[in-house]
């Protein structure tokens, strides 16, 4: 089979933006097969590519641990078109990530996720406009009141973007919850939603359901929407939100299919 490493190509190849500033036009890997589907093995469920197994670009089964993540993967498979495009299939990327990055690394996926907890987007408040202040306070405050009451977290908001250091007991409080995320799928989604947030308390609000996945990725661009509203909108911006929006949806949608 194709190399797989030849389907995502490296982050030294030119990204789509700067290629087509340049002029150019980046050379994506062909399509080579023709039906992409699901095959149950041993407990997992496996993406074949014409009847044969996929493989992760380290080399590894590309399989998910539910029937309806693989269907989810083989659907991004199917709907490639002449050439396979790694843009448009973000729930590959998440479980690619899982498999050869997040499995072997689970503790310090999880070190890395609990330091959101210490800086976390949502301590930091505007003191002025007050429709900022009001905005910011209508979408942050029902999360952090959602970990103090499921998690018994209680955070130190500030004012400004200066270090507010927080209780060490909230904080151990958000590892633990953290902690609780076994699956190695989902762990990769709680992380790719915190880092394109900039908010573990968020994303674990919408893992547990506290958020809808259009209220949280919203909760996350408070500060940008009301600057849009102020100064109107930049394409190139509202360009680069949307498809960071697909990636929180794609993560969402990752979490919530490998823990069924």
């Amino acid at each position: 089979m194709t190399d797989p490493r030849d389907w995502f190509p490296s982050e030294e190849e030119p990204n789509p933006m700067r290629a087509a500033q340049a002029g150019m036009k980046p050379t994506l890997p062909k399509r080579f097969y023709k039906n992409a589907g699901v095959e149950e093995r041993d407990g997992r469920f496996l993406l074949t590519l014409d009847g044969r197994t996929a493989k992760t670009p380290g080399k590894q089964d590309l399989a998910a641990p539910t029937r309806e993540l693989a269907e989810a993967l083989a659907e991004e498979w199917q709907g490639q078109g002449a050439e396979i495009d790694p843009s448009t299939m973000p729930i590959t990327r998440i479980v690619n990530s899982a498999i050869d990055g997040v499995t072997p690394r689970q503790a310090e996926v999880v070190d890395d996720l609990v330091r959101y907890a210490g800086s976390d987007l949502v301590y930091y408040r505007a003191g002025e406009p007050e429709r900022l202040a009001r905005s910011q306070d209508q979408a942050w405050s029902p999360v952090l009141d959602w970990a103090r009451e499921a998690h018994g977290a209680r955070f130190t908001l500030g004012e400004g973007v200066m270090h507010v250091a927080q209780p060490d007991d909230a904080v151990a409080a958000i590892r633990s919850a953290i902690e609780q995320v076994r699956s190695p799928f989902a762990l990769a989604a709680l992380h790719v939603m915190t880092t394109l947030s900039g908010s573990v308390l968020i994303a674990l609000a919408h893992a547990a359901q506290e958020l809808d996945v259009d209220r949280a990725w919203a909760a996350a661009h408070v500060d940008e929407l009301y600057q849009e509203s102020v100064w109107g909108e930049d394409y190139e911006a509202m360009e680069r939100r949307r498809r960071r929006e697909a990636d929180f949806k794609a993560a969402s949608t990752v979490y919530r299919l490998a823990t069924r």
